[in-house]
């Protein structure tokens, strides 16, 4: 199936809130790890969302040219070929944009998409997420609106963020404190200033304790019955059920009660980044450890070039990403429920 249409990707998050299940967001850096994601949904049965963040779309436009449109929109078009021969649905996404990289990254590529679809074509990505979660909520809020004005005319949905998801990626690092915790006043303000879909949809990161990157078990308090209480508080007072599409955002060390907990609260959309990158980069490891003189010209000697080949390691890699992917469709709940 070709990449999502619009109306597809609503469709896909429609049945997730009705059924009970949600997505893996799985982040890629290259075309072998978008092969590898194409793979693990296939062999789950599952649909899915691919993304990328935007330290991964520059290192895609290559290391001489570090420019986040550009990688984008290769990746995106590569996508769309390879993607057709799968019989999965999956949609495209941009990950966290912070205020400093808008003009370099998300309001480019909306403008890409809005001229495609003015062309009578599909849009570029299906959505792209603001992370207003370093500037006052106030000005977030702000940001989000015009943002989702927007995507809403390029048929594109938006992602943002109310709450701070601690520990790094690409360069942003927030500390662990009581910010990792939305409050239902914040997802109030949020439903006053964006609505709960009548100005657009979008979908919601809002934050129960979520870190990014790896910690052990214990380390960081997860509470999902946060996002019960926002739901909760907000449903009432716009006589909706469960108003948000939510996103769960530094899941790396959760548990499956944890997990499957969050998608009971209306939880759609899991993003799955670590947990990847170590099931690719392991193999790879293994196999310079154990042919070590074949992929190293030991003492002047030629080495094996059947081991130093990319494919040789570039297929465990992606088998075992592959694999990871499974896991995470099984654990949200999505495997086997790909849209016939």
């Amino acid at each position: 199936m070709p990449i999502a249409t619009p109306e597809v990707y609503a469709e896909m998050l429609d049945r997730a809130k009705r059924d009970g299940f949600a997505y893996p967001a799985i982040n890629v850096t290259s075309s072998q790890t978008l092969n590898a994601a194409l793979q693990g949904f296939a062999e789950a049965e599952s649909d899915g969302i691919i993304q990328v963040s935007t330290g991964g779309a520059e290192y895609l436009s290559g290391q001489s040219v570090k420019d986040m449109v550009t990688g984008s929109v290769a990746l995106a078009e590569f996508a769309r070929v390879v993607a057709d021969r799968y019989s999965v649905n999956v949609a495209l996404h941009t990950d966290h944009c912070p205020k400093d990289k808008l003009d370099g990254f998300m309001r480019p590529l909306v403008k890409i998409s809005q001229e495609r679809v003015a062309r009578g074509e599909q849009p570029l990505f299906q959505s792209h997420m603001w992370d207003g979660s370093a500037v006052p909520l106030d000005e977030n809020l702000q940001i989000a609106a015009e943002l989702l004005e927007q995507c809403a005319k390029a048929n594109i949905i938006m992602e943002m963020e109310i709450g701070v998801v601690g520990g790094e990626e690409d360069g942003v690092a927030n500390e662990i404190n009581e910010k990792l915790y939305t409050t239902v006043g914040d997802a109030l303000d949020t439903a006053k200033a964006v609505g709960v879909g009548e100005k657009g949809r979008y979908i919601l990161a809002a934050t129960f304790g979520n870190v990014h990157g790896v910690y052990k078990p214990g380390a960081v308090k997860l509470r999902p019955e946060v996002l019960k209480e926002i739901q909760d508080a907000v449903g009432a007072e716009y006589g909706k059920d469960k108003p948000f599409d939510l996103v769960f955002h530094g899941g790396s060390g959760s548990t499956l009660e944890e997990i499957r907990e969050a998608v009971s609260y209306g939880v759609i959309k899991m993003n799955i980044d670590t947990d990847t990158q170590y099931a690719f980069t392991r193999p790879i490891a293994g196999h310079m450890f154990d042919n070590y003189d074949g992929v190293l010209k030991i003492d002047g000697e030629v080495g094996n070039k059947k081991k130093y080949d990319p494919r040789s390691y570039g297929k465990a890699a992606e088998n075992a990403m592959a694999a990871r992917i499974t896991e995470a469709c099984e654990s949200l709940l999505s495997a086997g429920k790909k849209i016939k």
